[in-house]
């Protein structure tokens, strides 16, 4: 079957939520890694939790009330020009560096972003980072009021591209998301950005496992959910290769 439309997740995918770690050691110097490493540890289990709640709220007040359990959690005072200076980061995340040459390079496809991020927040994350002249659409789970991984949310991708799952390429870099798009019926590239090597290796290199280390452990590895992607990669570079191959 041929691919008409590659579609991505936002964060982690496209866009590194690391690059939060600047602000955030500038905030508060010697806790920049580990509040980068909680706040999104807890921005993905509240949007889980919310979600199984039936209490949705926008991924902008997830975000926020994630940064604030964090900061909180580890007895760190601040004001509110602080908080938003941190918070603002989320609309100017960095691009992976072959982010924008690829997308580029799939102009042939439909191309779009499906995130739980809201609106307000991916619209700006990609007119801030330019992408808005390479996609034709930006999705978010804000029109179901319910976040990936519930079923509903992969269900616009068909509703928007008007493009059936089994043309649809999803990619992701969080193991949980890709699981959860292949289950739903797509086709899936997973992007394993560290590898257990890279796991193993650094556990071993430290007396102690470090925030960074944990977060890799947690949040990289492919998970045990009985699905597994049909794609794994390593970079966004190899996608064009992938998706050319993919032609009937």
């Amino acid at each position: 079957m041929t691919i008409k439309a590659v579609v991505f997740d936002a964060y982690g995918t496209l866009y590194d939520i690391q690059s939060v770690a600047e602000i955030t050691e500038d905030a508060f110097p010697g806790y920049g890694e580990i509040i980068t490493q909680i706040w999104r540890i807890k921005q993905l289990e509240y949007s889980w939790l919310r979600s199984l709640m039936r209490r949705y709220q926008a991924f902008s007040v997830v975000t926020r009330e994630a940064l604030a359990y964090t900061l909180r959690s580890l007895g760190l005072q601040h004001d509110e020009a602080t908080f938003a200076r941190i918070i603002d980061k989320y609309l100017h995340l960095d691009l992976y560096p072959d982010a924008l040459s690829m997308l580029e390079a799939l102009k042939d496809r439909k191309l779009a972003i499906l995130s739980n991020g809201s609106p307000d927040m991916l619209n700006a994350l990609v007119r801030n980072s330019g992408l808005e002249r390479v996609l034709d659409a930006t999705i978010s789970v804000d029109k179901k009021k319910v976040f990936k991984p519930d079923p509903a949310a992969y269900a616009l991708i068909e509703e928007v591209l008007h493009v059936p799952p089994a043309e649809v390429l999803f990619i992701s870099s969080n193991p949980w998301d890709a699981c959860a798009a292949k289950a739903f019926g797509l086709n899936v590239a997973w992007i394993e950005r560290v590898t257990p090597e890279a796991m193993a290796l650094a556990c071993v290199e430290s007396d102690t496992v470090a925030p960074l280390t944990m977060f890799k452990a947690l949040r990289t590895q492919m998970d045990e959910l009985g699905v597994v992607p049909d794609h794994r990669i390593h970079a966004l570079s190899e996608l064009p290769a992938l998706v050319s191959a993919q032609r009937s």
